[in-house]
């Protein structure tokens, strides 16, 4: 269930419309009158798509355990998501809205019985599920069995005076967290990597290897119950004690799939507050809405046409179309994953809630630590909390300053995927920020350097220099494998012109680099800020009513977010 599906707008819309009735007595009345209506009128196609009871016997459960180990020779990439895609094809049409129809039932009933606040609660939590659902049932109980472990074990943290107690629950959460992750996004990458290490003659004597089901956005609230249970251990926050409002917090359906990654000292003391509807708090999640839909329909689908034929192929296309394709990707990774966080960011607060801003003009950075200030925040500064300071920060000699960096980037590298290409692409990172280090501190001892590269020029230098540097980084993101890596890099550098040029007409690239540069200038120099207050409301409405025709119009069929892989 895509953010920009016609689907997920349906959805949405009834969560939304049932989540802010619930205050009225007569509201709710209508509400289950008609959801109990529609349940009666298909009762007979719901029950048709309702799991038997052989489906939740031990026999099928451990045959479909038993299902993640196939023959190395039949395994196919996409047999990863055929259950992903049977559980979709369940929950779509008249079966998936009856059961959203059973759900704003139960919520009616739970609003007369617990009040209307924490009816809205429930209804987050089961239309939470309910998304996720629709991408896996299977790995929707899962992320339950996870919560629990962690409501339980942050209890205990936080109950416990004995600092050894405290310090064995805290290990258990991270063993079962971090081990989950491991098992299902990395044991099947590091046994083919040992496989392919002994070599051919010995790898083909291995019939079987671990085909793992990824659950989507395991990265992001596996991160999200590890800082709530080292927060709670460290005495920074008490512990919920309230398992929905706990549950609510991981699986809140704007953060759950692809970020931000929330902490939970922001996000727990939103679910206790009362919630009121608001105009203009409204507006704004519209407005988040609509930019990120632009940004996603409009710029990074698009981008993709010229990006991903040069990457899948990039032996078949000169030097030209290997130059534009980065570009286009450069542009197409910003624009969607910004498109999904101003998206998230905008149907929480259509709800009530507030998320962490997880993106601030990043290409107009002026070094690379800057770009990380501004680049998926929210990952930058778990890991600088979790990681890097508990390695050592900055404390200590130079050496021990860069092995921290150095460890923290190739981890955050490993934990966007399974490949050694995003363990590369870390380490380039890292080798970026010790350079940068280091040529602070020699400018630091030479003043007048210090000042060129403060004036216009020097600062258009430093950010052109920066994003050439984070361009060169994505190439070893985006490739497939470092064969592809090491020929796209030969493109750039020795023109090649005796194959084939760019996919499609460049000139609709460079009219959409040029509206994203646009756009950043102006956010960067404050103009928007200062302006859009004095804006009036019929030319902010026509703007709104364009930029969602646009996006409409240019929509590329066929294209999901790309941080759903990680």
């Amino acid at each position: 269930m895509l953010f920009c599906s016609e689907q997920f707008l349906l959805f949405f819309a009834a969560v939304f419309a049932v989540y802010w009735s619930l205050h009225y007595r007569w509201a709710r009345v209508l509400t289950f009158v008609a959801a109990a209506a529609f349940l009666t009128y298909n009762w007979s196609a719901w029950t048709k798509e309702l799991p038997s009871a052989e489906t939740f016997s031990p026999a099928t459960i451990s045959r479909w355990f038993s299902d993640q180990y196939i023959p190395l020779g039949t395994f196919k990439p996409e047999d990863a998501a055929k259950e992903t895609d049977q559980t979709a094809a369940a929950l779509s049409g008249v079966g998936a809205w009856c059961w959203v129809a059973f759900i704003f039932c139960g919520t009616v009933l739970a609003a007369y019985r617990f009040g209307h606040d924490r009816a809205r609660v429930l209804l987050l939590l089961a239309s939470s599920f309910f998304f996720y659902a629709s991408w896996n049932r299977w790995l929707a109980l899962l992320i339950c069995v996870t919560t629990l472990m962690d409501y339980f074990v942050a209890l205990g943290c936080d109950r416990f005076a004995s600092n050894m107690a405290r310090r064995t629950l805290l290990i258990l959460s991270l063993v079962v967290n971090l081990g989950l992750l491991a098992y299902m996004k990395y044991s099947d990458f590091f046994l083919r990597s040992i496989l392919e290490a002994i070599g051919t003659y010995h790898f083909q004597r291995y019939e079987h290897v671990l085909r793992i089901i990824l659950p989507v956005g395991i990265s992001f609230y596996t991160f999200e119950a590890i800082n709530y249970t080292i927060d709670v251990y460290r005495r920074r926050i008490k512990a919920e004690t309230n398992l929905l409002n706990f549950m609510v917090f991981i699986t809140f359906f704007p953060h759950l799939i692809a970020g931000p990654i929330v902490r939970a000292r922001d996000f727990l003391p939103q679910v206790h507050r009362r919630k009121h509807f608001d105009w203009p708090r409204m507006q704004l999640g519209v407005q988040f809405f609509l930019m990120g839909l632009f940004k996603k329909l409009a710029i990074a689908d698009r981008m993709a046409l010229f990006s991903d034929p040069v990457f899948k192929e990039p032996g078949l296309y000169n030097s030209g179309a290997v130059w534009l394709a980065t570009l286009a990707y450069a542009v197409q990774i910003y624009c969607d994953f910004s498109g999904y966080t101003d998206m998230a960011l905008g149907t929480a607060h259509m709800l009530g809630y507030k998320l962490a801003q997880n993106f601030n003009m990043p290409y107009s950075a002026l070094n690379v630590s800057d770009f990380w200030r501004r680049w998926h925040i929210s990952l930058s500064s778990w890991l600088r909390d979790y990681l890097f300071i508990p390695l050592g920060g900055s404390r200590g000699t130079n050496w021990q300053i860069n092995r921290n960096l150095m460890m923290t980037m190739a981890l955050g590298g490993l934990w966007h995927g399974a490949s050694w290409t995003f363990v590369v692409w870390g380490v380039l990172h890292g080798s970026y920020l010790i350079i940068h280090r280091y040529f602070k501190a020699f400018c630091e001892t030479r003043p007048r350097l210090e000042l060129a590269l403060q004036t216009p020029l020097g600062m258009v230098f430093r950010m052109a220099l920066t994003f050439a540097s984070v361009c060169f980084g994505w190439i070893f993101f985006r490739a497939q494998s470092f064969t592809d890596a090491s020929t796209i890099l030969n493109r750039l550098i020795v023109p090649f012109h005796d194959a084939l040029g760019a996919p499609l007409h460049n000139r609709s690239l460079w009219y959409l680099v040029g509206f994203v540069v646009i756009c950043h200038a102006i956010g960067r120099s404050g103009v928007w800020k200062k302006w859009s207050p004095r804006v009036p409301a019929p030319v902010l409405g026509f703007g709104y009513a364009t930029c969602l025709t646009l996006a409409l119009v240019l929509a590329v069929s066929g294209k999901t977010f790309i941080y759903f892989q990680f």
